[in-house]
């Protein structure tokens, strides 16, 4: 399929960096965006933008709109709204950290940096848990079909929308469960990967079992661990052809659709929430035909 951001469908990689950013007030974006558009290949560096940027542009695009805040009994879904979100892949941490400076000195006229979040790869692509992240990922077509647009609108086709999460692990909590209540927790053995048959309701497994929603509500998981001085936890990271499936999933962790609580809420919190659009590429420049550049 032509013109994807070929980082929403490689793997993970060794190590990254997210870049969240706002808009400066009274400056206009665009010649910034023009130098981003060069600098950023969709490989090394991934782009989202948010929707007060696409809207500064003068642009609606169909499928973007804002993470929605949620509230259940004892939990709070935050929503964080940026104006871009760049992501930052390497294999070596010394060259992630000069492709992020550079893309911040890239966006400085027109953009602040307002969080940032070193992230890395654990083991096979673990969770910081021990347990393995997206093992229900699509791959090939079907990864295709759940990530990537299809449209006729001009700049459209194979962009992609991707919510962006983070957690923070309460580590010393999970860590006091015996290992079958982690297990019952998660849904999975942690010793194999295999699925519980008699995992409990509240598994988080259970919860967000893609194939038993209506429409079946499949995204593409890109999820990293990370961790500084104080916290540690994970980036949840789901691309989609529209948010309506990771919405879909949310809603029944917190129970909105029959009162059960996914269990993972018994050691892990979201303190971020936010949604990007992430443009195609075209002759290995991001192509931003469709806000009007």
């Amino acid at each position: 399929m032509q013109s994807i951001q070929a980082g929403i469908l490689e793997p993970v990689p060794r190590v990254a960096r997210y870049l969240f950013f706002s808009s400066r007030p009274g400056v206009d974006p665009r010649d910034t965006l023009e130098r981003l558009r060069v600098a950023a290949d969709g490989s090394s560096v991934v782009v989202g933008l948010g929707e007060s940027l696409t809207e500064q542009l003068g642009a609606k695009l169909a499928g973007l709109r804002t993470f929605p805040v949620h509230t259940s009994a004892g939990i709070d879904i935050p929503s964080t709204p940026f104006a871009l979100w760049c992501w930052c892949r390497g294999e070596d941490k010394g060259e992630v950290v000069h492709q992020a400076r550079s893309l911040q000195s890239t966006l400085a006229d027109a953009f602040r940096i307002e969080n940032v979040i070193d992230a890395f790869r654990y083991g096979r692509g673990l969770d910081l848990t021990g347990y393995e992240d997206g093992t229900e990922n699509p791959e090939g077509d079907r990864a295709i079909d759940a990530g990537v647009v299809r449209a006729a609108a001009a700049g459209m086709n194979g962009s992609s929308f991707v919510a962006v999460q983070q957690w923070v692990h309460d580590l010393t909590c999970f860590q006091a469960m015996p290992p079958d209540e982690r297990d019952a927790t998660i849904g999975r053995r942690k010793s194999d990967n295999e699925e519980l048959d008699d995992a409990p309701v509240s598994a988080h497994v259970k919860r967000t079992a893609q194939e038993s929603f209506e429409p079946e509500a499949f995204v593409l998981r890109r999820s990293m661990p990370w961790a500084d001085a104080a916290r540690e936890g994970l980036v949840f990271v789901a691309f989609g052809k529209s948010f309506d499936a990771f919405e879909a999933l949310l809603k029944r962790m917190i129970g909105a659709e029959d009162g059960v609580t996914d269990a993972l809420f018994r050691f892990t919190r979201p303190i971020s929430g936010s949604y990007f659009w992430c443009p195609p590429v075209a002759g290995g420049c991001l192509d931003l035909t469709a806000v009007g550049l």
